[in-house]
Order: structure tokens, then C-alpha cells, then sequence
């Protein structure tokens, strides 16, 4: 047999020599387009088998020729001595439909090309590159002979941006989303988070219009997530007054210094292990193995002698719009996952509105430690139920429910127990009389960031939940992790996986914080609904708070990658019922007593609409919605969706969006610190199956609202409306402005 194993890789290895020979023909074509031939994408193997790409847009170069690759362990070659051994194109075109999301019907268009590729080491590669309307994404997918274990050192995609411009980024950490995000010129940002969203706003072409563009990445499975950093010599007007070749762009001819251009040139960097290796496959070719839950073995054909192992990468992405709304209209993230992997009937993943026990303890007048001052006991349990119940909201989220909060915060791991609640907390009894008033309970796992104590308990504490009648868990993870590991390492990724599955397995839907960024495993793993990962409302009540900037630059960054459970709606806003409480304690180190909410009352509404999140949340304590005329927005509104698009906006300075579930409208306008005016042209209302008058309920800053001066200012007006009709809005600085649109009986 062994005898005959060797025979058979002879004959494959001079089958692909003589593939090489036929397939190294100069005239063999490595360009793909998108389908309207808007957007192109060539590959390349220059004469050392190193590999590159280039985008065009509008045939001006946009991304030039941009480096392929990894570096691994014990000798692997897995970046150059490539050859080309053949090529294959093919186009997509269909639709499909999302159990929830922004929008339910999906378009999924897009022309592929598929390069095979060999090297002298036998190491068989072939790169994918999808090209949409909207952008691409490219992925590796490397098949390694004789192999038992692949270790990854480095990754070296390259993105060889051309041009002057903008951007807004958080930097590179691979411990936290929760920074703050930074407006740079486009060649001084030394790193990046992704997503990585910039404008061209000079080509020195001839067609020098603005081009809005967004770094990210797509399916992210058992891989480290991806940062951007800025390769040395590039940026900071590199490439400006020098001469360079223009390979992709002019054909080879030498570019003169008048024509030349900056460039800035990010590469791929990859959270590592605590040990530096950064991507690691293990026992590749053992199906047994405990490794293999979330590798994928790859085969170079269907037999099972020729067994090659290798490893196929997240999908890099670049999202491409002539407009920044356009960014926030593509599916493309979406469309580069797999299919929905759950079968059967999924209505026990549905989208829904909340309210919890949780504001208070971030304002520190509750706790989520048994006490005094305990939060989540059954009484006030009841209480928020009540609430909902009466003000047509779909369920309640309590934290500090369980066992293990003392240990929080304290120099040795947590030890959560979720199965225990705490002795003032009767689950029994709660999950009760929540059915009893049609109320669901979204329940709570804080791991403190202890993944092994989580991971011993997981099948058990989901079994246990669902037994108890409750399909919606909130994570948290927030502390370190054990062994070193970072927050975003494959590790972690893995982690992740194991728990969606896990959730699946049990009928559970996730609300995941501090969490691996979002890569659109939703259209997968439908029942992962929404993710915090960046900052959100809860630093305001301990900290300077996020600036009015922040949430007209969240739909251009961090929401390009996915939900976003942000928890808007914080009516006490300067926190007056609370400051001087006698029950208020500092808990918090960044927590220096003058803390708030930087927007206006009317912006907190927008941003249920704005702030895109199957599960949307009513973050304020429920004594301070009571009574309230502008809490009607809330209780009006339906967060699932049927369609949305965003209408207008600039990253940083204002955002109107708009959202039809059912019959009915909602429409959201926020803006910086700047007060503005924008029209809202209502032609989208022909987008409905009533396309008549329209009852619009306005709810926006009063005439004299400022967000640090007069944040409470607001008016609410009525007025009937049709698809021929412009909205006029009228934002305060900070502030922002949310309609209801209702069809006229």
C-alpha cells in the first residue's frame, strides 16, 4: 500500500508540473471584475513565485499591487516559489432570505475567480477572490502535504491604499473594542482595529471623485482576529514628489513626479498565542482528534490516499462605495458566510425589546453582589416584569442574578456558577410570573473572562437555562484570560464557536459583550443576534463618557461588522435622580463624580434606530421612563426589521436611517456637536404595501436643546405625510431626532 501511496504522489507531482508548463502562459488572464465592471481585481506572481494583487476602481488604481501570504514554522513555505497551474472564473447571482436583520431579503452578487497555485515544495494553494458591486473579499486556502501540525508566524496581506485621505479607527488592541474612535489623515495612523473605514478624497486622476472604503474581514472561524498596521516607509506622505511604477494602473509606464501620489501601505497583523505563534493547527490529519473541532482538513482530491491537510483563512474584505451610506447599505460581510446552519423550526430566535436590572448597578445605587444594595432580587424583578408587560416590551434582562459575583474584580479568577441563583433571586418564582404576563427572561453568564470555567460548565448551565424556560443569554467577559491569552486570539475565536454551538444545541440566542468582533456569523449561527464590542452606553455613567461624535461614527465602523447591542435610551440624563443618592458608591477607578450622558433626550431615541441591534434595550432604570410622553418612541417601536437603509451622513458628523417592520416607519437623524439641518426626501415610503397618507409622530430637540447645556429640551409634533413629502429636521448640537410613520386607516 505504502508502495503505492508513492507512486500515486509521483504521478499527482508531474501531473501538476506539466499543469505548470501549459498554465504559465503570459496570456493567461488574473483579472476579475464585478459584476457592473466597476471595480477590478488582478493577481500576480512575479518571477520569484511571490505573490500580490491590485484593485481598480473606475480603472484608476486603487489598492496597487499589495503583498500575499504567510510566514510559519519548520520550513513551511506558504508565501513565494509559487506557480500558477490554472484559473477558473464564475459569477452568482441570487437572493436569500435572513430569519432576522436589517434587511430580510439579501441580494448575493458577485463574479469569482479561483487561482490554483503550486509551489517547489509541493505546497498547493488556491486563492479565491469574490468581486461584488460593493467591494471584495479574497481567502487563502492551502492544502500542506506530509504534515501533522501547522504553526503560523505572520501574516502578510498588504492593503496599498493610493491617495490622500481620512480615516476613522480605533487603534490596534487585541484586549478591547472599548476605545475611543480617532479622525486621522490616512497616512498617520500607525495602527488599526478593524473595521478600518477611510476616504480617498484625492486620486490625482482624472476622475478624482471620492471613494468611501472599509478594511474588515468575513467568517471568522479558528483564526486570530486581524489588525492593521502601517508598513514602514509608507504614510506620512511617503510616496508624495516620488517616482514609482504604476504596474497595475498605466501598463508599466514610470510615473512622473507630477502625477505621483501618497500612498499608505497596512498590513495583516494577527493576534498571537502567549507563545508568539499566531495561528496554530494541530494533528491535522487525525479525524479523532480533540484539535479538529474547528479545523477544517482539506483534500487536493476526493480520494482518501491523497489525504493533504492545510487551512483555509477568514475571508480579507474591502467594502467600496461612492457614498459613506453606501458603506453601511452593503451586505458584503454577510454575504462571504455560509448559510444558515441550524435546521428546523427557528422561531425561538426572534428579535425583541428589553429592559434590565443593570443601569443602576453601573451608576452604583445597586450592586450585583448579594447585599444591601442588591439589584437583582425577586421583588424588583417583579417590578421591571410589570413594566415591560405594561409598556409593550418583550422581555428583562437581570445581572448578578447567580453566584460567583464576590469573587469579581478580586486578585483570583471568578468562579461564576450558573445554575445557582443567589438566595434573594427565586427563579422559580420570577420565571413564574413572567409567563404569567407573557414576559421573557434574558438571562446572564459573566465569566470574568475565566473561559475554563465557563467551558466546564456550558452544556450544563444552557441545558439548565433552557429548562427554566429562558432561550436568551447575555455573556460578559470581562477580566483577563487564563494562560495569558488575549481577548482575540484564536483561542478565543474557538471559544466562541464552542458557545454559539453550544447555544444552538439548547434553542439559545446570544447577546455576546466584550466579545470577538463580529465577522457575519449571524447568517450561520443565526441564534448570535448581537455583540457590544466597542463602547457603549455603560461608560458614561462612570467615566468622561463617549462624545457626541461617537454614535455618528459607530454605523460607518464598528457596525459595518454587525449588530450592535450599544443599550441607548438613558433619559436621566444628567443623572439627577441618582447622583446624591445614599445608596450610590464608586466602584468604578475612572469614576471621578461628574459623569453623564453627552446627547440630547431626542438623540437617545434616534439611536434605538440608528444603533442597529436585533435587541434593542431601554438601558435607563424604569422609574425614570414612567410617565414620560417621549417614551411612547419605545414603545411604538418594532425592532424587527423587514428593510433599512441609511439616507445620509458623513462619518463623524450626522446619520439619518430608516426601517420598515410591518406597515410601519422608523426613521433616525443624529449629529455631532454641531447643530444641523437636513431634509429627508420621504420617497422611500413607496417602499410599502401602503403607499397613502402616513401618520408621522416627530420626536425631536426643543428649540433651545443643547447636549451639555439643555439635553432634556424636546417637542413632539404630529403630521400626515405621503412618499411626495420632504421631512424637514432641525438637530441641536449633540442632539438628533426619531419618527414614527404609520399608515393612515
Amino acid at each position: 500500500m505504502k508502495h503505492l501511496i508513492n507512486i500515486l504522489k509521483s504521478l499527482l507531482i508531474v501531473i501538476c508540473t506539466l499543469l505548470i508548463f501549459r498554465c504559465s502562459s503570459p496570456q493567461i488572464e488574473t483579472e476579475v471584475a464585478s459584476p457592473d465592471g466597476k471595480i477590478k481585481v488582478a493577481f500576480n506572481v512575479d518571477d520569484e513565485g511571490a505573490m500580490s494583487y491590485n484593485v481598480k476602481v473606475d480603472d484608476n488604481i486603487f489598492i496597487d499591487d499589495s503583498q500575499l501570504g504567510f510566514e510559519a514554522k519548520d520550513g513551511l513555505n506558504l508565501k513565494d516559489a509559487f506557480e500558477i497551474i490554472d484559473v477558473n472564473f464564475s459569477s452568482k447571482d441570487e437572493t436569500w432570505t435572513q430569519i432576522w436583520g436589517e434587511n430580510k431579503i439579501i441580494r448575493n452578487h458577485y463574479n469569482k475567480m479561483s487561482v490554483d497555485l503550486l509551489n517547489e515544495d509541493s505546497i498547493f494553494l488556491t486563492m479565491t477572490f469574490r468581486v461584488f458591486d460593493d467591494g471584495l473579499g479574497l481567502r487563502y486556502e492551502y492544502k500542506v502535504p506530509d504534515v501533522d501540525r501547522i504553526y503560523l508566524t505572520d501574516e502578510l496581506t498588504s492593503f496599498n491604499i493610493i491617495g490622500d485621505g481620512t480615516s476613522w479607527s480605533i487603534p490596534a488592541d487585541f484586549e478591547t473594542y472599548e476605545l475611543l474612535y480617532r479622525t486621522l489623515p490616512l497616512n498617520e495612523v500607525k495602527n488599526a482595529n478593524t473595521p478600518f473605514t477611510f476616504k480617498i478624497e484625492s486620486r490625482k486622476v482624472a476622475k478624482s471623485e471620492p471613494i468611501y472604503a472599509s478594511i474588515h474581514e468575513a467568517a471568522l472561524t479558528d483564526f486570530p482576529e486581524m489588525t492593521l498596521v502601517l508598513r514602514a516607509g509608507t504614510g506620512m506622505g511617503a510616496g508624495a514628489g516620488a517616482d514609482f511604477e504604476e504596474t497595475a494602473g498605466s501598463q508599466g509606464r514610470k510615473v512622473t513626479k507630477s502625477e505621483s501620489m501618497s500612498r499608505s501601505e497596512f498590513k495583516a497583523e494577527l493576534a498571537p498565542y502567549p507563545d508568539g505563534i499566531k495561528v496554530k493547527f494541530e494533528n491535522l490529519k487525525t479525524s479523532e482528534s480533540e484539535n479538529l473541532k474547528n479545523s477544517q482538513i482539506l483534500k487536493f482530491s476526493d480520494s482518501q490516499i491523497l489525504n493533504f491537510s492545510g487551512f483555509k483563512t477568514p475571508w480579507r474584505t474591502i467594502q467600496i462605495a461612492d457614498k459613506a451610506v453606501g458603506l453601511i447599505n452593503s451586505n458584503l460581510i454577510l454575504n462571504l458566510n455560509e448559510p444558515c446552519a441550524l435546521e428546523g423550526d427557528l422561531s425561538w430566535i426572534r428579535p425583541l425589546k428589553y429592559v434590565g436590572v443593570w443601569w443602576s448597578m453601573h451608576l452604583g445605587v445597586e450592586s450585583w453582589v448579594i447585599d444591601d444594595r442588591h439589584g437583582a432580587t425577586t421583588e424588583n424583578a417583579k417590578r421591571y416584569i410589570d413594566f415591560a408587560a405594561n409598556n409593550n416590551i418583550d422581555a428583562v434582562l437581570f445581572e448578578g442574578w447567580n453566584e460567583g459575583w464576590e469573587d469579581w474584580n478580586s486578585s483570583s479568577i471568578c468562579h461564576f456558577d450558573y445554575t445557582k441563583p443567589y438566595a434573594d433571586f427565586d427563579i422559580d418564582e420570577i420565571m413564574r410570573y413572567a409567563k404569567e404576563k407573557n414576559i421573557k427572561i434574558i438571562g446572564h453568564h459573566e465569566t470574568g473572562g475565566n473561559i475554563t470555567n465557563y467551558e466546564n460548565q456550558l452544556d450544563e448551565a444552557y441545558r439548565w437555562t433552557k429548562e427554566k424556560g429562558i432561550n436568551y443569554v447575555k455573556t460578559g467577559y470581562a477580566g483577563s484570560l487564563p494562560d495569558f491569552h488575549n481577548h482575540h486570539g484564536q483561542y478565543n475565536v474557538r471559544h466562541y464557536r464552542k458557545v454559539v454551538e453550544t447555544a444552538a444545541k439548547h434553542q439559545i440566542a446570544l447577546n455576546v459583550h466584550e466579545p470577538i468582533k463580529p465577522t457575519g456569523i449571524r447568517r450561520t449561527y443565526p441564534n448570535m443576534m448581537t455583540r457590544e464590542g466597542a463602547r457603549g452606553m455603560e461608560w458614561n455613567a462612570w467615566s468622561e463618557g463617549n462624545p457626541p461624535e461617537h454614535h455618528v461614527t459607530l454605523p460607518f465602523t464598528r457596525l459595518l461588522a454587525g449588530p450592535m447591542d450599544y443599550t441607548p435610551g438613558t433619559f436621566d440624563i444628567l443623572f439627577e435622580n441618582t447622583r446624591n443618592s445614599p445608596q450610590r458608591k464608586r466602584w468604578n477607578g475612572n469614576d471621578k463624580g461628574n459623569s453623564r450622558v453627552n446627547t440630547t433626550i431626542a438623540k437617545q431615541l434616534a439611536n434605538w434606530v440608528i444603533l442597529y441591534s436585533p435587541l434593542q434595550m431601554a438601558s435607563d432604570m424604569i422609574e425614570h421612563y414612567e410617565g414620560h410622553p417621549m417614551f411612547q418612541f419605545f414603545r411604538d417601536f418594532n425592532p424587527d426589521c423587514d428593510w433599512s437603509e441609511a439616507l445620509q451622513g458623513e462619518p463623524g458628523e450626522y446619520i439619518a436611517v430608516v426601517r420598515r417592520a410591518g406597515e410601519n416607519f422608523y426613521l433616525g437623524a443624529a449629529t455631532n456637536g454641531s447643530a444641523r439641518e437636513i431634509e429627508i426626501p420621504l420617497d422611500f415610503l413607496a417602499n410599502s404595501c401602503q403607499q397613502s397618507a402616513f401618520e408621522a409622530t416627530i420626536y425631536s430637540d426643543g428649540d433651545n436643546a443643547h447636549w451639555k447645556t439643555n439635553p432634556t429640551s424636546y417637542k413632539i409634533e404630529k403630521k400626515t405625510l405621503n412618499h411626495n413629502d420632504t421631512l424637514f429636521i432641525n438637530m441641536a448640537a449633540g442632539g438628533g431626532c426619531a419618527v414614527t410613520l404609520s399608515p393612515r386607516n
